[in-house]
């Protein structure tokens, strides 16, 4: 057991990754990662195998492993979440421990889900897209002890109905909960909801809130597997046509999908898009079924689907828009479709009907003022727009932040060609400086692409390339991409020759979320597009 972590240890400092960037790129948890490596657990073969591609060490993790466990059979990796035991009698699959009420103890508390494993039979083909728990195959076995080496065969496991957990299909007297859940966090739910009416309700509500409101500081990669956590949680616990749970399960599918998207994964967004949307129907709010539309119609536009039907999508969300910041994110989709479809006219006045509603908008996110600057990089002035920005993050996808208006006209005016009207509206969004590290950089690729339309193709492609080399990579999306290729599309005639042009084309297509590990080999793997 602990060749294998020595030499775990010595591969990843090796390569210069830090355990939370490995942990991050096999899907497991940092604090397991770091139990293998001093030999405290033993890991698996499957675990070797994910280690070995990211580390560019294969096959020699994996051999290591197989020396260290030369008895080993094949199994999913056990650095997930268990059940008890009691001192006299172990768990099978199948059951639960006598007396155990399915409490985890102290040695083997289970691991976060947004970083486990499952390896179960809920995997699905790149294309075949997820199988929600109601679809997945239901069984009865139970989470196998980690000391076991026995693998759970089925997505699903149970807890006795007497626990006094209320979250589950009953089966025959037992509750099933989906695999990879974290116990504790059952726990915390099924206490939750125990109490008064609407109470489960309303702690989901307040889970969702926490997702949506630190959406723009955590990393797509690292983001997915916690949302996809919590909405398996949510369904294996909402009762048969429950229109209060759909509203917040509708708002976990918009999250998903919007993470998908981002993380390039274009054809499980699509899928996840249109679940949102059927789920939204489903509730009893409007709200969600508007804002599912306006973000899929925003999304649309760098996953590259059909103009008139985001169009149909964002008109959509305005019908059923009725308070002013679902009014105002309605308008935002609409008039970045229009301006893709080349309606100037169109395109401007659903401009000026945002600003129009976000004026009165109370909001503690607004911009305070806009700020001047002048070019370092050119002549003309607003050129540097807030490339030097801050850390303070935006609003929340479900909410509406003042800044945001500034930057849809920005982009907007760029999309119509009108660069000065792009500087002035970009400089007021950025001097806010409240966006996150991926929306900022997006805005300062906008900033770029005007440089280089404007006939300033030096410093547009060097804002484009600092910008590209000085985001972090677990920052850098498949949205980020779309808009620097914008940036190299507008480069024209003897521009084209330039050495800087081959460079930032070499930059384009490295793309590192393309390779970026999300949980390989777990039930997320199945999810990409």
């Amino acid at each position: 057991m602990a060749e294998f972590g020595v030499q775990l240890r010595q591969s990843r400092q090796a390569a210069a990754m830090s355990l939370r960037q490995l942990a991050t790129r096999v899907g497991y948890d940092h604090s397991y990662l770091s139990q293998v490596e001093r030999g405290r657990r033993p890991g698996s073969a499957h675990l070797a195998t994910l280690c070995d591609r990211e580390l560019g060490t294969t096959p020699a993790l994996s051999a290591a492993y197989e020396q260290s466990h030369p008895t080993h059979r094949p199994t999913a990796d056990l650095g997930r979440t268990t059940w008890p035991t009691t001192d006299s009698a172990p768990v099978t699959p199948g059951t639960t421990a006598p007396g155990s009420a399915s409490w985890p103890t102290a040695a083997n508390s289970p691991v976060s889900p947004a970083t486990t494993d499952s390896g179960s039979a809920s995997q699905q083909s790149a294309n075949s897209g997820p199988v929600p728990p109601a679809a997945a195959e239901l069984g009865s076995a139970s989470w196998p002890l980690a000391e076991s080496g026995t693998a759970p065969t089925a997505p699903w496991t149970t807890v006795d109905a007497g626990s006094g957990l209320q979250l589950g299909d009953s089966d025959g007297g037992r509750l099933r909960v989906g695999a990879g859940v974290e116990l504790l966090e059952v726990v915390r739910h099924g206490l939750a909801g125990a109490f008064g009416p609407g109470r489960e309700v309303a702690e989901w509500r307040t889970v969702v809130g926490g997702h949506a409101g630190g959406f723009a500081t955590a990393p797509p990669a690292e983001r997915l597997p916690e949302l996809t956590a919590d909405l398996q949680l949510l369904r294996s616990g909402a009762a048969a046509g429950s229109a209060a749970l759909a509203v917040p399960a509708a708002e976990l599918a918009v999250l998903i999908a919007l993470t998908l998207a981002q993380l390039g994964r274009l054809r499980s967004a699509e899928r996840w898009w249109r679940t949102a949307r059927a789920t939204a129907d489903g509730s009893a709010e409007r709200r969600i079924a508007s804002l599912a539309r306006s973000w899929e119609a925003t999304s649309g536009l760098a996953e590259r689907r059909s103009l008139p039907g985001l169009l149909e999508l964002a008109d959509d969300a305005l019908t059923l828009a009725d308070r002013p910041e679902e009014v105002a994110r309605a308008l935002a989709g609409r008039a970045q479709v229009l301006a893709a479809l080349g309606e100037p006219a169109e395109a401007l006045q659903a401009v000026r009907d945002l600003h129009a509603v976000t004026t009165d908008l109370p909001s503690t996110v607004r911009a305070v003022g806009a700020r001047t600057s002048s070019s370092a990089v050119s002549g003309s002035p607003v050129r540097a727009a807030g490339l030097a920005g801050s850390s303070v993050v935006g609003s929340s996808p479900f909410g509406w932040g003042g800044f945001e208006a500034g930057a849809v006209e920005g982009r907007v005016c760029a999309a119509l060609g009108d660069t000065l009207g792009a500087y002035l509206a970009l400089d007021r969004a950025l001097g806010a400086g409240v966006f996150g590290a991926s929306e900022r950089a997006e805005l300062e690729l906008v900033v770029a692409q005007c440089l280089v339309m404007d006939g300033d193709t030096a410093a547009g492609l060097a804002v484009g390339m600092r910008v590209l080399v000085e985001l972090p990579d677990e920052w850098h999306t498949h949205h980020l991409y779309e808009t620097a290729g914008r940036v190299l599309s507008a480069v024209r005639g003897g521009d084209l020759a330039r050495r800087a042009v081959r460079d930032f084309r070499e930059l384009l297509g490295r793309r590192p979320y393309e390779s970026r590990s999300v949980g390989s080999g777990s039930r997320y793997g199945g999810w990409q597009g």
